[in-house]
């Protein structure tokens, strides 16, 4: 048995979504810029694509507009936010993406924005007061907050931090790749100026994804080139990306609620097996809590040993596939960020496992005896 537990890093594409796709890969090939025939038939389907996650999504389709990916689409909120209104003062928090802290870093480095960061506790919630005295004293700020953690899982009231960023005249950009396709999201409701979605995280494509982008704050492009989504971002559309991205939203509106339910029980069975199993294991942030959490991540703390070091290695090599963290910090050689800004003991290993609806429940059973056996051995 090979098990896949990475789903946060990315998903495998549904074949409902590779049928959708295949058209325009093979048969509808023309310029979707062109104006002839063939031009103009891809340039439906893109408009199509684009209802399609602006009905989901509860907008307009003026304020969708796609992207190479989530990175891509939060680098265009903060930086041409930044840029275009001449904001100096932006709020995040140690816990983000990188697409996100790398990014406001830059800004720090290269245009002088005032970069704060909210304060948390031990599992990762976060200081709402804290943002509000922060607010208070800098208007006109940028508040970029992700809706959920990529790596521990953390849920952030993402609708309270709205309505203080409204409070206070603040932009408000909310990185949602991790919640998009398995929450609904209601632009309307949420009250975010910007929010983001990356197609493989919902057993879509990868290498497409999407901004929504208030309409009433007017951005100029982070991509320079030709007139493309609607003078927002220059180059040729990844035309079959993005009818296969619609086309997986679609899907995961479509069956949400069925797959949240079954995804969340295979996470608790993940839950019950370890700790059944194991002493000393724990969870990091918010994971173990289902209310307060992604259903689909789990960060595992295990017990101090040598182990750890070759943790993620001696998974694969025992057919686990897992990560500590993010998958665009893997390589990196510095461990996770998160983990760091929480203060979790660097010698108990830490994994993050990570669910999708292609999973069974024999693989979570083998996923939790194996890792709960390896420790077995070097422990006893």
């Amino acid at each position: 048995m090979r098990v896949y537990l990475d789903n946060a890093a990315t998903t495998p594409l549904d074949k409902e979504v590779f049928d959708a796709m295949a058209p325009f890969m093979l048969e509808h090939y023309g310029n979707p810029s062109s104006i002839h025939s063939h031009g103009r038939e891809v340039r439906s389907a893109i408009e199509k694509a684009r209802r399609t996650v602006a009905t989901l999504l509860n907008t307009s389709p003026a304020e969708i507009f796609f992207t190479s990916g989530g990175t891509e689409a939060d680098n265009a909120a903060i930086r041409c936010t930044c840029r275009s209104l001449g904001i100096k003062h932006a709020v995040t928090t140690k816990l983000e993406h990188h697409a996100v802290l790398h990014t406001m870093e830059l800004l720090a480095q290269q245009e002088g924005v005032k970069v704060d960061y909210l304060h948390h506790d031990e599992r990762g919630n976060l200081d709402l007061e804290h943002l509000e005295e922060l607010l208070a004293s800098q208007p006109q700020t940028l508040v970029s907050v992700m809706h959920a953690n990529n790596e521990i899982g953390n849920l952030n009231d993402v609708e309270a931090i709205a309505a203080i960023c409204k409070k206070y005249n603040a932009v408000f950009h909310s990185d949602t790749v991790q919640t998009m396709g398995h929450y609904r999201h209601d632009v309307q409701k949420l009250g975010a100026n910007f929010i983001v979605g990356s197609a493989h995280k919902f057993h879509g494509p990868k290498g497409v994804g999407f901004l929504y982008s208030d309409a009433g704050i007017k951005i100029q492009p982070l991509i320079q080139g030709g007139a493309q989504e609607r003078n927002m971002r220059g180059g040729t559309e990844n035309v079959y990306g993005i009818i296969g991205l619609a086309k997986a939203l679609e899907i995961a509106y479509r069956d949400m609620e069925e797959h949240a339910t079954y995804i969340q029980g295979l996470k608790d069975r993940m839950i019950y097996k370890l700790q059944e199993q194991m002493d000393e294991v724990s969870f990091n942030g918010m994971s173990e809590f289902g209310d307060k959490s992604l259903y689909t991540v789990l960060n595992v703390s295990l017990p101090a040993s040598d182990i750890n070091e070759m943790l993620l290695f001696s998974l694969d090599i025992n057919k686990i596939s897992a990560s500590g963290g993010s998958a665009c910090s893997s390589g990196a050689n510095t461990g996770s960020h998160v983990l760091r800004a929480l203060d979790i003991d660097p010698a108990r290993g830490s994994v993050r496992f990570s669910f999708s609806k292609y999973n069974t429940p024999e693989e979570i059973d083998f996923a939790a005896e194996t890792l709960a056996q390896m420790y077995k051995k070097v422990l006893a």
